[in-house]
């Protein structure tokens, strides 16, 4: 495996990679996890080479949240990939992706300013700035994401898309399922920050969202159905809700009735100083004959 940390002789090797096949990449902020392990497994079988990145992106940090202590693991992360026969990581220092005088921001309305949009002011304009960087950089034939982070995913369809980006990227990215543990939490690298008692209550935000997927597939009221899966939250020992919202899986706009369309249900919620997210799938209901 290649591990390339500068631009030029980044073009160099995916250039010589293209010429035996095409190029799938996964872009990651590090701290590696089954979940991205998966992402990586799923590009194999999209194309003859896979290229990973890591690099832990300061624009889509708020002022609040700390870019310091976000985990760093590079040597760890590389024997990961290296096992699963990844051809080349991208791990940049910051400089090389924002080198100084750096100006641009590219910024996807709609689908990024509710939800942890609204939590986390400018956070999307991060995450679409680095990814449109990513891209030009890597020009991959396919890029997967996890699904875990829906409004992540939204953001950047409607960003290749709109762009009108080569190859072209908005018929080419692939959202991977979530990947959960056992007790059905999804998996993400902020579960490392909960303590014993927390991992352990933290169970009640899959169940309580399984329940509440079941009821709006039947037909209860959303509204109803939002409020009872909000208090089961706090009940279980969730300090906060920050969002529970039943959206159009696409657009993501509010729903306030039994979807007629492809819908997910959408939740952030804080439990001890860890703030976790997970969506589910809520399928169309059949329209009245």
């Amino acid at each position: 495996m290649q591990i390339i940390s500068h631009i030029n002789p980044l073009r160099q090797s995916v250039e010589a990679l293209r010429q035996s096949g095409q190029i799938a990449l996964v872009p990651t902020m590090g701290a590696l996890h089954e979940g991205h392990l998966t992402l990586v497994r799923e590009a194999r079988k999209h194309a003859a080479h896979v290229v990973v990145s890591i690099f832990v992106n300061p624009t889509q940090f708020g002022p609040n949240e700390d870019l310091d202590a976000y985990p760093r693991q590079l040597a760890q992360d590389s024997e990961l990939l290296e096992a699963e026969d990844v051809a080349l990581l991208w791990a940049p220092e910051v400089s090389e992706i924002y080198p100084q005088g750096f100006a641009t921001n590219v910024s996807v309305s709609g689908v990024s300013e509710s939800y942890c949009g609204a939590a986390r002011p400018g956070h999307f304009d991060g995450v679409a700035t680095v990814v449109c960087k990513l891209f030009n950089q890597v020009q991959p034939d396919v890029a997967l994401f996890g699904e875990k982070d829906w409004q992540q995913l939204a953001v950047i369809r409607r960003m290749a898309r709109d762009l009108d980006l080569t190859r072209p990227y908005a018929a080419n990215i692939i959202g991977v399922p979530i990947v959960r543990e056992e007790d059905d939490l999804a998996l993400s690298s902020r579960n490392r920050y909960l303590s014993a008692q927390e991992r352990k209550a933290a169970a009640a935000l899959p169940h309580s969202m399984r329940h509440a997927v079941d009821l709006i597939e039947q037909g209860e009221n959303v509204t109803a159905v939002l409020a009872d899966l909000e208090n089961a939250l706090i009940k279980s020992g969730f300090a906060q809700v920050d969002y529970a919202s039943l959206a159009d899986a696409e657009s993501l706009n509010l729903l306030q009735n039994t979807p007629k369309q492809a819908a997910r249900l959408l939740v952030a919620a804080r439990i001890g100083k860890t703030r976790l997210i997970d969506n589910m799938a809520v399928q169309a209901q059949p329209t009245d004959s």
